[in-house]
């Protein structure tokens, strides 16, 4: 037995103090933000787990990196770093900076995205939902059926794209009409579902046959990489960064929101393989972003991310990063908490329709339990259901209900103890014990799209 892997791969060297709040405070903090657990202030919140972007705890050699980060406008040597850093890693040979994700995915929109036409994808998620229809496309979701469902399947990659219905879809539509095929690795969406690599291939090849670009959202590329090297056949021998090489080699180009698997709390970028379309990269970078060599990021920042990513490939912290997460979803299951399996890269997944059976989704089982959540231990998760994936109809109205109706519990990378998941797990058991007495949530107020709603909602309880 090998006592060394009972333990972090790291030692904490600094340490936050947080605030421990009662119930009725929490009561109230819930009602000041509209039951919106977005609004609540992160100085309230015990432990975190809204999200896993931006919120990595840094090593001591990216804070070395951020003291010699290099600030100059125009050819910053951390520029350079991080370019080296993404062709080490992915082999793509034009890198573009950009502050965050989300301005990624706005560049990409704007190269590929066209008014009436398809992006497809294994499961979109937010962000880019949001700039595709803005720009006019309609994106479309085409997971295999083991991830459509909460179920308990041990499907090992149920982030994967449905073949079948990739080839129809573009036979009926017409290639012409979709401008870009999109593979989340992993896929968020539906639990952190890792994505295979015979998948990607055979999506690569599909889209080559049509002339249809392919782009990665590469924002947890490592963990992705790492369930490959465990649970595909053939990957085992081979390093992780042996596996993101290969990844990589079947697209066309990727996004990445650095926030999560780059290990740094902000930046993002865009990569291409494809010379003639860098100016344009480039042109949409200094529009909206600063010029090329920073992309809306400090020097600093810059440095600490060409480090992050190579210290995101390492296969100990991986493998401490993924059992972690494994540890939350074993305790949970234990419990008789409905969650999804097996447990994905970043977070937990509570089917909340399972959860609170006798709340129909019009009244947000999800967000209800995000809320009861925080009122009994301050723990802050986020909805991923109703609120957040519903459709409009945009010719009868009518709201279409997403697939899965989830809670996401993200875990923060290098951040949390297993002693801060035992509170978490505590909680939840105690939530569910309770749950014939939960009722559900009314809609009081939306933004104008939909499928971001979630982020500004506003919300009453149902007397």
């Amino acid at each position: 037995m090998n006592f060394l892997d009972d333990a972090e791969p790291f030692r904490i060297k600094m340490v936050e103090p947080i605030r421990k709040t009662t119930r009725e405070e929490r009561e109230k903090l819930v009602k000041a933000a509209d039951f919106n657990i977005f609004k609540i202030p992160a100085e309230n919140v015990f432990i975190d787990m809204l999200t896993d972007s931006g919120t990595s705890a840094m090593s001591s050699k990216q804070w070395g990196g951020i003291m010699t980060g290099d600030e100059s406008y125009a050819g910053s040597s951390s520029f350079y770093h991080l370019r080296d850093s993404v062709q080490d890693i992915m082999g793509f040979p034009y890198v573009q900076p950009t502050h965050q994700g989300r301005a990624a995915d706005f560049i990409m929109s704007q190269l590929y995205a066209s008014k009436g036409g398809y992006i497809l994808g294994n499961l979109h998620f937010d962000s880019f939902k949001g700039h595709s229809e803005i720009a006019g496309s309609i994106p479309v979701d085409l997971i295999i059926e083991e991830g459509r469902t909460a179920n308990s399947n041990p499907y090992p990659f149920k982030g994967n794209m449905d073949l079948e219905k990739l080839e129809k879809f573009i036979s009926e539509k017409g290639s012409q009409n979709i401008p870009l095929i999109i593979i989340t690795v992993t896929s968020n969406g539906n639990g952190g579902q890792p994505v295979s690599m015979e998948n990607i291939r055979s999506v690569s090849s599909i889209a080559k046959a049509n002339n249809i670009p392919l782009m990665i959202d590469a924002a947890r590329f490592a963990e992705n990489c790492y369930f490959i090297k465990k649970r595909e056949k053939g990957y085992e021998n081979k390093s992780v960064k042996e596996i993101a090489k290969e990844l990589f080699s079947y697209a066309d180009g990727c996004v990445m929101s650095s926030k999560k698997d780059g290990l740094v709390n902000i930046g993002g970028f865009i990569c291409t393989r494809h010379e003639e379309l860098f100016p344009m990269i480039n042109q949409l970078a200094i529009i909206n972003e600063g010029f090329v060599t920073y992309g809306g990021m400090s020097g600093r920042d810059l440095e600490a991310l060409a480090i992050g990513l190579q210290e995101g490939i390492d296969e100990e912290y991986l493998k401490y990063r993924i059992e972690q997460v494994q540890y939350l979803g074993e305790e949970l299951f234990k419990r008789g908490i409905p969650i999804i399996l097996p447990t994905g890269g970043h977070g937990v997944y509570i089917d909340a329709q399972k959860f609170y059976p006798h709340i129909p989704q019009k009244e947000f089982p999800g967000q209800a339990l995000v809320i009861e959540l925080y009122k009994t231990a301050g723990v802050r998760g986020v909805e991923l259901g109703s609120c957040a994936f519903s459709k409009k109809d945009k010719e009868t109205g009518k709201i279409i209900f997403p697939d899965l109706e989830l809670v996401r519990l993200t875990v923060s990378r290098r951040v949390y103890t297993n002693r801060h998941m035992d509170v978490v797990i505590n909680a939840l058991e105690d939530v569910f014990k309770r749950r014939d007495k939960m009722k559900g949530l009314k809609l009081t107020y939306e933004g104008p799209i939909i499928s971001l709603r979630h982020f500004t909602a506003k919300f009453e309880m149902i007397a």
